[in-house]
């Protein structure tokens, strides 16, 4: 009896197709089967790196449909690379029911990182990153979408959204009357492809930048946005500016925060923010 194949999770790129691993070209060489999100999509990346490979359609529509038939090659002892059309499976793509089905029946599932949108974008932002939550693409119905926002807008955590070209200025226009205006975004546009472009600033002025960019009106969106102020942070945060005022004159930023978050007990996070406001981004 055969020993039984291995699952792939396997990132692709996002645009630029020189993010693609070595690895992953590798394992897309080899497997017996890619499931990918659309075929023809993929088809155009597998002729672009020279490779040949049996496919099967594994979308949103038919997942649950399709995950017997994968698990019956993972069976035979054939190994499967799973692929969405761009960047990290499952990451507001397909795949969920495949990996959680195989992962149930005792087989391999081995991920094969790469691109990811939501990362990217945030990597980039200049917001905190030390804590994150990904809320991928919200719902399309306004109502919806605005009693999510609704539930979201005391969140610390940086928030990142997906979002198309159809809805953007919607969501950007939810954001600031939900969330408010002056709130800290980085709007991604085309991560990695010929026209990237980022708006950064606040909300309102960000949400201008792309109104006025006569290329805003294509291509894909990834939205991050600050977090909201901890509760009772105005009295901490005076105190904060006070001393971070002070030791900045005398120590380096990254050092001046660590020493200003002890002396307060505010966070370290808000401290580095200061920081970056006072034009001194910390050291990593």
């Amino acid at each position: 009896m055969n020993d039984p194949g291995v699952l792939y999770v396997v990132a692709t790129p996002i645009g630029n197709l020189d993010d693609i691993s070595s690895r992953a070209v590798a394992i897309l060489g080899q497997v017996a089967l890619v499931a990918a999100e659309d075929t023809r999509h993929t088809g155009q990346l597998l002729a672009h790196l020279g490779l040949q490979a049996r496919q099967l359609a594994l979308h949103e529509h038919n997942e649950a449909a399709r995950v017997d038939a994968v698990l019956s090659r993972l069976a035979a002892g054939e190994s499967v690379a799973l692929v969405s059309d761009a960047g990290t499976p499952l990451i507001s793509d397909p795949g969920y029911r495949l990996v959680a089905a195989a992962r149930e029946r005792g087989y391999t599932v081995t991920p094969v990182p790469g691109a990811c949108a939501a990362i990217a974008a945030l990597s980039v932002s200049g917001l905190p990153t030390d804590r994150f939550r990904f809320e991928g693409f919200l719902p399309a119905r306004a109502a919806a979408r605005r009693s999510r926002l609704q539930e979201l807008q005391d969140c610390p955590d940086t928030l990142v959204f997906y979002e198309g070209v159809h809805r953007v200025r919607e969501m950007l226009a939810d954001l600031a009357a939900i969330l408010g205006a002056d709130r800290q975004v980085c709007v991604a546009r085309e991560l990695t492809k010929l026209h990237e472009t980022i708006y950064w600033g606040r909300l309102a002025a960000a949400s201008a930048a792309l109104a006025a960019d006569p290329g805003g009106n294509r291509g894909e969106f990834t939205i991050v946005v600050a977090g909201a102020p901890e509760a009772g942070a105005g009295a901490v945060d005076a105190d904060l500016a006070a001393v971070m005022r002070v030791l900045m004159g005398e120590l380096p930023a990254p050092q001046a925060a660590r020493l200003a978050a002890r002396i307060t007990g505010a966070s370290r996070r808000e401290a580095y923010a200061l920081a970056r406001h006072a034009g001194q981004p910390p050291e990593t």
